[in-house]
């Protein structure tokens, strides 16, 4: 005669039975540290979870599922639940692209000043806007206006979060429900999908379309001017240059031909160089005191790009068109915060001697970085890479070219080295799946892939031994 089998819910239930509760695993020194570390309420919610998975692993699994369910294994989930919970996004690359001013990574690093100006006014209350000698409120522009004009030769300068909110603030101040020339050449796209066409229709203003796409002359623009035109606008040629047969109108000429109609002329520089870099061997960028010498009324530029700034847009120029910007309800909705104030205002003081920018700035000194010190820094470095990547791969120094970023000087390159690490077969997969492998690294390594080989351009290292402490990583995931 057959022995019935036992009841299999009830067997279930038994070994759901085995799981501790949560009040039980709490009282664990590792947990009890951690709620005070955490919080309890924190630290309870995911035990929670932790119980209620272990719980489904039991039904599903059963006895194979009992070890994940006793209270030292909960105790650890628990522990890295928290752990990961409470890890930050951000996280520092070593940005090795060959962009200097990369967009996706972060653009300009801060020198330390603005860095220490930063968390001096994070830690407590600061006259952002209040007037110390009157003891009344105060305008929070003062603490770089300043030095704008001083560094600019600009009336007078505000500041809002991007360049792109600098020129819907410009817009929307002097030209909602009015007309505004650019040129049909001018109409650019830039990161992010952000079109000059749709924020001039966000600010209210109408755009006017003057010449064709490759060339435009100072009739085109004297043609289109009209009862309803509000102003003139020059917009800077993010990441992109036409070449061959092509004409522009020079800014002298563009704005004696807005200032004859009574019209405001409008730049939209992009980058915004406060010095001529062409000083220190860079190719020239138009700098924003050569677009105010030329007659332009307001000028807008990033603080994240060659100035090598935090990020910010600025507007500069006369005075009475920055007070009609200011007082624009636009301009509560865009203004950045002290932090940003003080890192900025910080990075201008060092432009006072051209010289100090270019040794502080860190933009500038990484851009300003001689081919033959980035060459001798791969070559000390090539050697611990291939020790790293073993036989699976092979490691070269070869020069290469880098870019600026950020719509700055588009086509024009500086000489750079770089380790260059080729596969010996299935090199396109390979290749991504190897770039892959340095992203996930403790500092990830952010390389391109391109030529059949996986390309680290070193212009932006700095820190040689933080780099090759980093590949320890590498060497026991390729063990």
């Amino acid at each position: 005669m057959d022995t019935p089998s036992a009841d299999p819910g009830a067997a279930r239930q038994a070994l759901l039975r085995r799981v501790p509760g949560v009040d039980e695993v709490l009282r664990d020194p590792a947990l009890k540290a951690l709620c005070t570390a955490h919080g309890r309420e924190l630290v309870t919610a995911e035990l929670r979870a932790v119980i209620e998975a272990a719980r489904e692993a039991l039904a599903a699994e059963g006895e194979a599922a009992a070890a994940g369910a006793a209270s030292p294994a909960l105790v650890a989930a628990t522990r890295e639940r928290v752990a990961a919970l409470l890890a930050s996004s951000f996280k520092p690359v070593f940005n090795l692209t060959g962009t200097v001013l990369h967009t996706n990574l972060g653009r300009a690093p801060l020198p330390e000043e603005a860095i220490e100006a930063m968390a001096a006014v994070a830690r407590g209350a600061s006259n952002l806007e209040f007037d110390l000698a009157t003891g009344r409120r105060g305008d929070r522009d003062t603490h770089l206006e300043d030095w704008l004009r001083r560094l600019t030769g600009a009336e007078a300068a505000t500041v809002v979060n991007n360049n792109a909110a600098a020129v819907l603030l410009a817009l929307a101040a002097l030209a909602r429900g009015r007309e505004v020339l650019v040129s049909r050449g001018e109409l650019v796209e830039i990161g992010g999908a952000f079109r000059i066409p749709d924020v001039m229709a966000r600010a209210g203003a109408k755009l006017v379309e003057v010449g064709t796409t490759n060339r435009t002359h100072a009739k085109d623009f004297a043609e289109a001017i009209g009862p309803r035109t509000a102003a003139v606008m020059k917009v800077h040629t993010s990441n992109y240059a036409i070449q061959g047969f092509t004409k522009a109108v020079p800014e002298a000429e563009l704005a004696a031909l807005a200032h004859a109609h009574g019209l405001p002329f409008i730049v939209d520089l992009g980058s915004g160089t406060l010095i001529d870099l062409a000083r220190f061997g860079l190719p020239h960028e138009t700098t924003v005191a050569e677009t105010l010498a030329a007659g332009a009324d307001l000028v807008t530029f990033s603080g994240d790009k060659l100035l090598g700034g935090p990020q910010a847009g600025i507007v500069a120029g006369r005075a009475d068109l920055v007070a009609k910007l200011k007082k624009n309800p636009l301009k509560r909705a865009l203004r950045v915060d002290k932090m940003t104030l003080a890192a900025l205002a910080a990075v201008l003081r060092l432009y006072a001697d051209p010289a100090l920018a270019a040794e502080r700035v860190p933009a500038l000194r990484l851009l300003l970085r001689p081919e033959a010190e980035i060459a001798a820094i791969a070559t000390r470095l090539a050697p611990s890479l291939a020790t790293r990547l073993g036989a699976r791969a092979t490691v070269m120094v070869r020069p290469c070219m880098s870019q600026i970023g950020s719509g700055a000087l588009p086509v024009d390159l500086l000489p750079s080295a770089a380790l260059v690490i080729t596969l010996p077969t299935a090199r396109g997969r390979a290749l991504e799946r190897l770039a892959a492998e340095l992203r996930a690294l403790p500092m990830p390594i952010i390389g391109r892939v391109g030529d059949g080989a996986l390309w680290l351009d070193l212009r932006t290292l700095v820190d040689e031994a933080a780099f090759i402490a980093n590949l320890a990583a590498l060497e026991a995931r390729a063990s």
